[in-house]
């Protein structure tokens, strides 16, 4: 025993020793190493206490080394909670990375060392204590890993280690350990998030977890893969963890992968083990993976405070409203909180207005919050395709704290980049992989016959000032995108210094309140493919300057206010040639006249919460020459639709939707001239109490949506020819019996009713084997009320 004490107290201790303060010193510069360093040193400073009053017979001068070993660690400690409490990082502590490389392979060489594990061998069978002593540093070996394991790119590791957010770490904690003791034959967890909302901190928590250490006896390896993993040392570190002679259960976690090649790679030495994944990307089964959640309002509030002002609220006087402010910008995300937080430490209220305004414009607060945070963001995009990071930055277009209509977000996309709806759906998906947006939950969502229109998305605050961020590098006049952040009475006032140049922008969005002629400065837009506005208001002079955009391609006019706005300056519409889609909410539709404009290459109209009058009644002209090229028509919460004699006369209609529109009665009998018609959706029109026999008569028709058309009782009796039809869903209807006909109904394959009504379809399934009957539930929403 002596002798192995000799080796251990001899010249490798104090070479580790040097070793171990040169680690203390480096990671002054890199804040998430320093963290992992503390949690090893605390890992090593009670076995070697142990080791000290273990009652073994040890020679003063070993106990003297001992002791020095132990002072050491506890200096390194202080020096890394120094390093974690300071504000900005002191890159001239930074060695050289080559370096930085060397000094990994040194300590993992002592680490590794036969000579050192048969001194913590003979130590473990020491008597007194001997359990715990094994139980620490075989906890130690099986993280050394991590512990003392550095990135090839200094990164600043996301954490919300402080007190008052514990619930949150403990919340988190249990929803995961739930997953691994539910599904315990499953091999891949993962643990997904937005950048900056503490997956890591939340990953290293669980590796200490009783609980996880105990189901996996504690084996339990942490490696931080990054960005540009350095495959060879993982895998060399995988190999030593798992074929350590003892076969049983163990846990890998992997942290900070970016890819799913990366992924793929490890996992495929990591075969027969549990394997958890923390990662921006959602790279596991959504079942057993763990979406990070932000912080609440008051757990946001307490950690800002304890950052500015070390407590958990705002001092007297201080201007408690300027504090909310900030906390509300950061939506909860704990990077952004602790950041800012620190930043304005110290600092007199005027200067937090001052970070408040620039917030509100989506601007960096200052340099730090620029460095820290949207960089830190940023690197989410880099391993995107060019296409759908510029997709992205388009969301920063759309209003903050609003839900963004799936179609009208892809529409801008299929105009704005050339492509097609799948594709852009597909980006859709992408990017909330990535956790760069969400899907706001839809038991549809993702059916082929459902409009987009029914689903939404949104983007934490925090991406969209990203997204804003970015966009504003270079000068107004150059920008890809010219985007007002927020609402503002009038235009931005760096926009008027340079409206005598033109400007280069392919979307510009704006936001005010009432516009009338004299608010307009002229504006030069000649690559303008995209116009967005914003406004509140009961009147609204569209902006003369849409006359001279020839290449407009989107155009979207949403009245926020509480009631319908009544639009003027229609006439510049008359240059819009390349018109494609045109989205209105809440405004009144002008009067459609023989005299209209006609729109040649619009292909989709929707009509949100709008006033359309007798837009869709006259038959006195062809309403087609108006849409020659009309494939998808829209009307929703329209309360004033009564008729629809000449929206039929559209024969390149592709898809209609009339929802929502309380005092329609009938469709007319025209019905039949739109036989490319493939969508017909009437849901929650409750005073229709029929459909024309006509309906019969369309050759292309897929789908049919009746739902919630209390009034309908009865199906035309030739239904049954509609050789195309693939799905309807009628729940909520009040049929009281279908047509012998509807057996003829080869193509069918899936209907949506009640339970009332699915007794009925059964009979039918006798000759349409394949039809899928799903009786749905009951739904009541009322997320109409958003708008």
């Amino acid at each position: 025993m002596a002798s192995f004490i000799d080796l251990f107290a001899g010249d490798i201790t104090t070479q580790l020793l040097k070793l171990l303060a040169l680690v203390a010193n480096t990671v002054y510069s890199c804040k998430g190493i320093a963290e992992r360093l503390i949690t090893m040193i605390r890992d090593v400073q009670p076995t070697i206490r142990e080791i000290q009053y273990s009652g073994a017979e040890l020679s003063n001068h070993h106990q003297t080394q001992l002791g020095v070993f132990y002072e050491i660690l506890e200096k390194a400690r202080k020096l890394c909670e120094k390093v974690l409490r300071c504000n900005r990082w002191n890159l001239k502590h930074v060695y050289h990375a080559n370096k930085m490389k060397d000094l990994e392979k040194q300590i993992s060489r002592f680490l590794n060392s036969q000579i050192l594990l048969f001194v913590l061998a003979e130590v473990c069978h020491l008597r007194v204590n001997g359990d715990r002593i094994e139980r620490n540093m075989d906890r130690l070996l099986t993280e050394r890993n991590d512990s003392l394991s550095f990135p090839e790119t200094m990164m600043e590791i996301e954490t919300v280690s402080d007190p008052e957010i514990q619930t949150v770490l403990e919340l988190g904690k249990k929803k995961v350990k739930e997953m691994m003791f539910k599904f315990t034959d499953t091999h891949l967890f993962g643990i997904s998030g937005m950048s900056g909302s503490g997956k890591t901190t939340l990953a290293i928590e669980l590796s200490k977890d009783d609980d996880v250490r105990g189901l996996f006896k504690n084996k339990v390896l942490f490696l931080t893969v990054s960005r540009s993993p350095n495959f060879e040392n993982l895998e060399s570190c995988i190999r030593e963890f798992l074929y350590d002679g003892v076969h049983q259960r163990k846990l890998v976690i992997l942290d900070d992968v970016w890819t799913r090649e990366s992924l793929d790679r490890l996992m495929s030495k990591i075969r027969g083990s549990t394997t958890l994944v923390v990662s921006r990307s959602k790279l596991a089964d959504p079942r057993t993976t763990y979406n990070v959640e932000l912080l609440k309002k008051d757990e946001a509030m307490s950690l800002l405070c304890l950052c500015a002002f070390e407590q958990k609220s705002p001092p007297s006087p201080f201007n408690k409203y300027l504090v909310k402010q900030v906390v509300d910008e950061c939506k909860g995300l704990p990077l952004s909180l602790k950041v800012l937080g620190a930043s304005l430490k110290n600092k007199p209220e005027r200067y937090w207005e001052g970070v408040v305004k620039r917030l509100l414009r989506g601007e960096a607060a200052d340099e730090t919050h620029e460095s820290r945070v949207f960089a830190h963001m940023e690197e989410s995009l880099e391993n995107l395709d060019p296409k759908i990071r510029d997709c992205f930055l388009d969301m920063g277009a759309f209003p903050e704290d609003k839900k963004i209509p799936l179609d009208l977000l892809t529409s801008v996309w299929v105009e704005r980049h050339d492509i097609d709806e799948e594709t852009a759906f597909s980006f859709v998906l992408r990017l909330a992989d990535k956790n760069l947006l969400t899907i706001v939950n839809n038991p549809r969502f993702g059916d082929v016959h459902i409009g987009y229109y029914d689903v939404f998305v949104t983007q934490h605050d925090v991406l969209r000032d990203l997204a804003l961020h970015m966009s504003n590098r270079v000068d107004v006049n150059r920008r890809e995108r010219l985007l007002m952040p927020k609402t503002e009475p009038v235009l931005p006032r760096e926009w008027e210094k340079n409206k005598d140049e033109p400007f280069d922008a392919k979307i510009v969005s704006l936001h005010t309140g009432e516009m009338d002629e004299m608010n307009w400065f002229d504006m030069d837009l000649p690559k303008a493919e995209v116009l967005i506005l914003n406004f509140s208001s009961d009147n609204y002079v569209l902006p003369p300057f849409i006359g001279k955009m020839s290449r407009l391609r989107v155009l979207v006019i949403i009245n926020n206010g509480m009631s319908p706005a009544r639009l003027h300056g229609f006439s510049i519409f008359a240059n819009l040639a390349k018109l494609r889609s045109l989205w209105l909410k809440r405004v009144h539709v002008p009067e459609l006249t023989s005299c209209t404009i006609p729109l040649k290459n619009l292909h989709k109209i929707h009509l949100i919460f709008c006033k359309v009058k007798n837009s869709f009644v006259q038959t006195s002209f062809d309403i087609s020459k108006i849409f020659p090229s009309l494939s998808d028509l829209t009307i929703d919460h329209c309360d004033d639709l009564l008729e629809l004699k000449s929206i039929f006369g559209i024969t390149s209609l592709n898809s209609l939707s009339i929802t929502n529109c309380p005092r329609i009665l009938e469709l007319p009998k025209n019905l039949s001239n739109v036989q490319s018609l493939e969508r017909l959706r009437l849901y929650a029109c409750p005073e229709l109490i029929s459909l024309p026999v006509e309906v019969c008569e369309l050759p292309c028709l897929k789908y049919v949506d009746i739902s919630q058309c209390v009034s309908l009782v009865s199906l035309p009796e030739k239904f049954g020819k509609l050789g195309s039809l693939e799905k309807i869903d009628m729940r909520e209807c009040s049929l009281l019996g279908l047509p012998s006909s509807v057996a003829a109904l080869v193509s069918l394959r899936h209907v949506i009713c009640d339970e009332e009504t699915s007794s009925m379809w059964e009979m039918v399934k006798k000759v349409v084997p394949e039809l899928c009957i799903e009786v749905a539930k009951k739904c009541f929403t009322v997320d109409w009320l958003d708008d």
